[in-house]
């Protein structure tokens, strides 16, 4: 396909590198922006490496309020939000509230599993034209439970709604379990899994895009950010950089969890909060599962990459805050060994956690097309925990969007000026 349109895409992260990867593939001209180095760090890279059909709860469930509640009083929790008095929190709070609804579930589920599988359909896709060098596995996911009352709440609730979807869920006891993965010791009362789900590795995967982009003539304008727009007459007319100013057909915010920053003076608003992930990698641990898993009582991921093995979680609502804090990776460690005995605290001695920041909306969905003020301004960000998974099919409907296609997957509840 032919297509003679010139594409900034603001934002080399995995989202933006898929979405310059459709465009191009569609013929367009593109240009990757990006304020650090080509295929530098990004949210993607330390995290677990799910492509995840069975999430199709978002974060903004019903009781997730109380919850987050109670969780945000102490900096140990899952989920934990840094009180602090600041206007843009206040309001992604409110919002998220409004959200953690059944109804909104009920509205949201199908399009988070149309979103999730047709990303692993891409990956499975993108695994072919690579030679599969990032490792992509199609063995399933397991949400481990430790108590029975956890396994019944995942039973009735998740993994009800997921088979309800046309997503296959087993709930399976400890012994069904361990057949299912025998390599390592667990601590549990059962499991749901999820035959659907994938892995891969994320700091393979980015290098294997970058790669392919380059392949197909995509420019990457690096090192450089971007700190305005050339706006007028409803269009985007140029951006502002620290390079100069860089001018295109059409451009694509892509910025992860910094978007909402970046479109303040175009007086478009994105409400987002960057949610800190960290994640800890054991380089050849002595116990290494098969399947990834979820330690579901304590939110923790593990997730086995080669010959390594991450473990990662936590959701912390405390603004771009480059501390670490440690009792968040203390109870990283706690919930490893907590469900997985085998492993000691000596596994993770000297370990360097690693962190990244997850761009959270506060209805658990992302934002995806087109801002009406600007007919030639796209987005794709908001994806939260879901960023790996959805970055190949937000870079189609974004593709299908800018040339005119009907989009996939119905965007309706997707769109960027949903809160303006």
């Amino acid at each position: 396909m032919k297509n003679s349109r010139s594409i900034l895409v603001c934002g080399g992260g995995v989202v933006g590198l898929c979405s310059a990867y459709y465009l191009a593939r569609a013929g367009c001209r593109v240009t990757v922006v990006e304020r650090n180095a080509e295929g530098a760090d990004s949210c993607a890279h330390g995290s677990a490496g799910y492509v995840s059909p069975s999430h199709v709860v978002p974060l903004s469930a019903p009781g997730m309020v109380w919850t987050g509640l109670k969780w945000m009083l102490s900096s140990r929790s899952p989920f934990y939000i840094k009180p602090r008095l600041d206007g843009e929190l206040m309001r992604w709070a409110w919002l998220f509230a409004r959200a953690c609804t059944q109804e909104h579930t009920r509205r949201a589920a199908p399009i988070l599993r149309d979103l999730c599988l047709a990303g692993r359909e891409r990956f499975v896709e993108l695994a072919d034209i690579t030679g599969n060098t990032f490792d992509l596995r199609t063995e399933g996911l397991l949400n481990l439970c430790q108590t029975q009352r956890g396994l019944d709440h995942e039973a009735h609730g998740l993994a009800r709604l997921a088979n309800e979807l046309g997503v296959e869920a087993r709930v399976l006891d400890a012994r069904q379990t361990a057949a299912l993965e025998p390599a390592v010791r667990m601590q549990i009362a059962g499991s749901v899994y999820f035959p659907i789900d994938a892995h891969l590795t994320p700091r393979r995967f980015v290098p294997a895009l970058v790669g392919l982009l380059r392949e197909m003539g995509v420019r990457f304008q690096c090192h450089t950010s971007v700190f305005g727009w050339i706006a007028g007459s409803g269009r985007i007319a140029g951006v502002r950089t620290t390079a100069g100013d860089l001018v295109a057909d059409d451009y694509v915010l892509a910025g992860g969890s910094w978007s909402p920053g970046m479109v303040a003076g175009l007086g478009l608003r994105l409400p987002m909060q960057p949610g800190k992930g960290y994640s800890l990698t054991l380089d050849r641990p002595r116990l290494l599962p098969a399947k990834p898993m979820i330690l579901t009582e304590r939110r923790v991921a593990v997730t086995p990459m080669g010959e390594s093995l991450r473990f990662g979680g936590t959701m912390e609502i405390s603004g771009h805050s480059d501390r670490v804090r440690p009792e968040r990776i203390e109870q990283i460690i706690a919930g490893a060994r907590a469900f997985l005995p085998d492993f000691t605290a000596a596994d993770f001695a000297g370990v360097q956690p690693w962190f990244g920041y997850r761009p959270v909306s506060p209805d658990g969905l992302p934002y995806i097309g087109r801002f009406s003020r600007y007919a030639n301004l796209y987005t794709a960000s908001g994806h939260a925990m879901l960023g790996l998974t959805m970055a190949p099919i937000s870079g189609v409907l974004l593709t299908e969007l800018i040339t005119g296609a009907k989009p996939s997957i119905d965007l309706s509840l997707l769109g960027p000026e949903r809160y303006a």
